[in-house]
């Protein structure tokens, strides 16, 4: 099973997840570290949860990536419509049962996140 670690523990997780809803698209950038070994199985799982949320509404965009030099790290970066949409995806029991299907020993930092406009560098 996956382990859920906040990394601003004054803001957990979950906690965004309740957050308001400003109707403007989201993104969930979820960092993993599969347990040793074990990389490939992580992704098979990710798939398949990956497949569930994809089906759900709102849902825009997926993409996961690993560290390079046999990196055990793998970063989900998913995009939603919004908020809700993401909110209502990950509390789907189909989408729960998943999160018992990875190797024991994941760990899982998933961050709820809006584009930040920085003058002369990015626009939001």
């Amino acid at each position: 099973m996956i382990q859920l670690n906040d990394l601003d523990r004054s803001t957990p997780f979950l906690a965004q997840l309740q957050g308001p809803d400003d109707g403007r698209p989201v993104t969930l950038i979820n960092t993993f570290l599969a347990p040793e070994g074990q990389v490939d199985e992580v992704i098979d799982v990710w798939r398949q949860d990956s497949l569930i949320m994809k089906a759900q509404p709102g849902f825009v965009s997926a993409q996961l990536y690993r560290g390079t030099a046999d990196s055990r790290v793998l970063t989900n970066v998913a995009v939603w419509e919004t908020l809700t949409s993401l909110k209502d995806a990950f509390s789907r029991e189909e989408f729960q049962d998943t999160l018992t299907l990875y190797p024991d020993g994941s760990l899982s930092q998933p961050v709820v996140t809006r584009a930040v406009a920085v003058p002369g560098v990015c626009v939001a």
